[in-house]
């Protein structure tokens, strides 16, 4: 049953993120966003609602262990795994943007759920200045990049295209992903449990893994169609979410406790391999397959370290 489910999962994924590009793509075009920003916010946030909902109910469930854990191997797997396979089929040319705001955002928002773990728990007040900032941010990134693109339109002619369609794919895409990654999850646990591992393992290897599948399949849509801005935005959003979104309502919810194995051995993967994005975007025009190979590498380096500890 375990299989059916993982393959069943991964099927409706691959259609869930093929109507999500789609959907993403024309709403940018409606509202005059640049794909980069609805790869940073709508697609991003929607892609990672499975992290959302797996972390709240692990936390309520009293199993701390795998809803920090989910988003510790997640946002490992957004950048170690999923820019690694997204750059593998179509090389990606990073815009300004991305350099000098969304990656400084995504590193200060990293660095705040270390300083909030130290005490071993993420408070209610914590959680509330996650979000917050988070909300404030997006608020300013879709405010300019409007009024970047009035201006670039103003003597175009205005856009007649209905956006009911658009938005239809776009539900639908969430849907899809919502419903694929339920059941990829469901599948990759059972198959998990019976090797016996550990809930920590679990939550960093199978359940970061399975909730990150729709970005992996977002991004690779995204980047197969040459939509290469909602590709990186996809990545960087999401790991923004996943801290100040998902770590943030997760806490006001109901405080999470921080393992010292976090504290002592994930979190530094999660901050390398964020400090490591720096080179990434920075070296060279674009991110070509040599650093989607060296990426790649350091998440297999990592799954085997974890697994073997």
């Amino acid at each position: 049953m375990g299989t059916f489910l993982l393959i069943l999962g991964l099927v409706v994924l691959v259609a869930g993120g093929e109507f999500l590009v789609k959907g993403a793509v024309e709403i940018a075009e409606k509202f005059k966003i640049s794909p980069l920003v609805i790869g940073m916010t709508v697609v991003s946030f929607g892609t990672s609602a499975p992290e959302l909902l797996v972390s709240l109910q692990a936390a309520l469930d009293g199993v701390p262990a795998i809803s920090i854990g989910n988003v510790v191997g997640s946002n490992i797997a957004n950048l170690a795994l999923v820019l690694a396979i997204t750059v593998l089929i179509f090389p990606i040319i990073p815009e300004r943007q991305t350099k000098i705001i969304d990656w400084p955002m995504m590193m200060m928002a990293t660095m705040l759920f270390y300083v909030f773990s130290l005490d071993n728990e993420i408070a209610r007040w914590e959680g509330a200045v996650l979000l917050t900032i988070l909300i404030t941010f997006t608020y300013l990134l879709i405010r300019n990049s409007r009024k970047e693109n009035k201006k670039k339109t103003e003597e175009v002619e205005v856009d007649e295209k209905p956006i009911l369609p658009g938005v239809l794919y776009l539900l639908g895409g969430l849907v899809g992903l919502y419903f694929g990654s339920g059941w990829f999850v469901e599948g990759a646990i059972s198959i998990a449990k019976a090797f016996d591992l550990s809930d920590r393992v679990i939550g960093v290897t199978v359940v970061a893994f399975g909730t990150s599948a729709p970005e992996l399949v977002a991004s690779t849509v995204a980047a197969y169609r040459q939509q290469t801005d909602i590709s990186v935005g996809n990545l960087i959003g999401s790991n923004l979410f996943n801290i100040m979104a998902v770590l943030g309502i997760t806490s006001i919810v109901t405080p999470i406790a921080v393992d010292d194995a976090v504290l002592t051995f994930d979190m530094y993967w999660v901050i390398g391999i964020a400090l490591a994005m720096l080179p990434v975007l920075f070296i060279g025009k674009r991110i070509g397959r040599v650093k989607g190979i060296l990426l790649l590498a350091t998440y297999v380096a990592y799954i085997v370290t974890v697994l073997s500890r």
